[in-house]
Parts: C-alpha cells; sequence; structure tokens
C-alpha cells in the first residue's frame, strides 16, 4: 500500500532528552490520522519532523512519497501546517495575509487575490477580509491560520491543536472544516490531547506517551480497552468512600481509582449501574453524585499506561522550548 504518510522508528533527541523513542505510523490518502496524547507525549516534535521543519536523531519517514530529510524541498510543495497559536500576521487584514502567503509561494498576485477570496468565503470570512487580523476572535483567526495552510492547495495537512483555546462552537465549525477537506481529499494529520475530537475526525488513532506509540487503531477499539464506558459516583459521606469502592470493584471486576472522593472505574455493561445502586442502599452508603458517562483521554492513558496524562505536564516546556530552537535554526 502506497501511504500519504509514513514513519518508521522515528527518535529524536534535544541533548540528552529523549522526545521520541522509536514512533511509527501511516496515514492513507484521504484520511485523517488523530495521534493522540498529553503535553510533553512527543506530538508536535513528531510533526515537525513530518514537516521537515527539524530532522531525526534516528529513524525515517516519508511524506506524499519523499523522503522527509533527503528530499525536504519535494515534501515543502506538498504539504500545509497549521500550528497550535496562529500564525498570521496581526497587523494585516485577512485578505493580505492570504495573499502575502500566494506571493511566497509563488502564485501571481491576481492568482493570490482570487485564492484569497475563495478561502476567505470557505471559511465564513468574507465580511471580515479587510479588517486587521488583530481585530479578529479567537475562532476566526484560527480560521485564518487554517486558511493561510491552504493557498497551496496541498495534498497533506498537519493540523497541530488546531483547538486550543477555541470555545465549542468555533471548535464544532473548525471540525467541520477538517471533515471538508477529506471530502476533497487531502490526507490530514491531526495532533491533540481530546479523545472527544479524535472521536469525531480521525478514521484511524495513534495514542502517543512520553516518546513512544502506546497504541493505535480506530476510536472505537481504543475506547474498548478501558471499557468503553465508565462509572463515577460521589459517596455524601467522605469515610463512605472505600466501601462504595469495594461495592464496584465486585461488580465490574475493575480496580476503581479514587481521587478526591470521586469513585471511578470502566464498564462494559451500563446494565451494571441498578445493580451497584442497590449495593450502595444495602450497605448504607448515601450518594451525592451517580452518572455513567463515555471515556476520556484520561482514562484512556491510565488504563494504558498506569498514569494520568497531566502526570507528565512539567515536561511539556523543555521539549517544546528545546524543539522551537531547532525549528528556528533549521
Amino acid at each position: 500500500m502506497s501511504y500519504a504518510i509514513q514513519a518508521d522508528g522515528l527518535v529524536k533527541r534535544f541533548g540528552e532528552t529523549r522526545a521520541l523513542a522509536g514512533v511509527s505510523l501511516t496515514a492513507e490518502p484521504g484520511t485523517v490520522l488523530g495521534v493522540l496524547g498529553p503535553n510533553g507525549a512527543g506530538k508536535t516534535t513528531a510533526t515537525r519532523i513530518l514537516a521537515t521543519l527539524i530532522e531525526p536523531t534516528e529513524g525515517s519517514a516519508r511524506v506524499g512519497g519523499f523522503d522527509v530529510v533527503k528530499d525536504a524541498h519535494k515534501v515543502r510543495q506538498l504539504i500545509g501546517l497549521t500550528g497550535q497559536y496562529a500564525g498570521v500576521d496581526e497587523m494585516l487584514t485577512g485578505t493580505e495575509n492570504l495573499i502575502l502567503i500566494g506571493r511566497l509561494l509563488g502564485v501571481s498576485r491576481r492568482a493570490s487575490r482570487a485564492r484569497a477570496a475563495e478561502l476567505l468565503e470557505r471559511f465564513q470570512l468574507t465580511e471580515a477580509a479587510e479588517r486587521a487580523a488583530k481585530t479578529y476572535s479567537g475562532g476566526m483567526r484560527r480560521r485564518l491560520d487554517l486558511a493561510a495552510s491552504l493557498v497551496g492547495r496541498p495534498q497533506i495537512l498537519f493540523l497541530d491543536e488546531p483547538t486550543t483555546g477555541l470555545d465549542p462552537r468555533s471548535r464544532n465549525g473548525l471540525w467541520d472544516i477538517v471533515r471538508g477537506l477529506t471530502d476533497d481529499g487531502v490526507t490530514v494529520l491531526l495532533t491533540t490531547q481530546y479523545l472527544e475530537e479524535a472521536d469525531q475526525l480521525a478514521d484511524d488513532i495513534v495514542v502517543i506517551d512520553r516518546g513512544q506509540v502506546i497504541a493505535q487503531g480506530t476510536s472505537d477499539r481504543l475506547k474498548a480497552q478501558v471499557g468503553g464506558q465508565v462509572l463515577e459516583l460521589r459517596p455524601i459521606r467522605e469515610s463512605d468512600g472505600g466501601t462504595a469502592a469495594r461495592i464496584v470493584a465486585d461488580l465490574t471486576g475493575a480496580e476503581p481509582e479514587v481521587r478526591d472522593g470521586l469513585v471511578s472505574a470502566p464498564i462494559t455493561d451500563p446494565a451494571l449501574m441498578p445493580a451497584v445502586v442497590r449495593r450502595l442502599d444495602d450497605a448504607g452508603v448515601a450518594v451525592g453524585e451517580l452518572s455513567l458517562r463515555k471515556s476520556s483521554l484520561d482514562e484512556v492513558f491510565f488504563a494504558l499506561t498506569g498514569h494520568h496524562t497531566d502526570d507528565i505536564d512539567a515536561e511539556a516546556g523543555a521539549l517544546e522550548q528545546a524543539s522551537d530552537r531547532e525549528g528556528a535554526s533549521a
């Protein structure tokens, strides 16, 4: 099979720090590959390697059939990239930002203006086209940033946490745009911290933790690894937490987690809820909260690694700074 994106054993070191420890992944043409993981997991480092911004220490990768190191200039002709933060020039208008990108890509002024108008209409920015980007809302800036990455009509698009900081309405709007891109045959690599986002958009998901791929598959397959759904309850009396945890463990067959008085455990059969309520009542445990919800990224990570996503946030800043320095010097 010919993959749009293929990485084999990517290793990246920044001095003594290893950001990637043998990442392998593939994306088929015209699909969305979700790269899921918390801050510091290595998602951005992998994306920057694939986008030719930095080189791997070990391993290899091909994008659009070209080696990202040996044929970097050819790869750049095929790709678009939207980073975690909007990269538009705030002093320029929406139209001027897109024309500038077109001119930098060698497109004529007339064609650049036509492409800018087309993209502004597509991203519902026509009314704001002649306003300075600094007057745009956060969601509008992200849409303009994404439009800028499409000026050159890329075959492959890298979206590095594109919905960071967006409100739910803006996030949903961006999701619709991504779906439209794949309808046009564009291959998308989407990095995200949100299982819901990967669930909504990705045809396939790769989960990265501490620079390694720890799971991959469809969203349904990943959620099945943690039971698919999560039972949560909070006893009114904090002293009943241990009893509640034992009851949940007996009925679900899973070791529940107790954090800040909240008892939670993955379950495969929602019909267990009435049984849990009866057992709690028999034990005299009064419950203030009781719910059943879909698994979150945190449950996926806890099931796969034994630690929570926020346990490694402290590492993220140092890795990002090192990656930024190398990317700037490339």
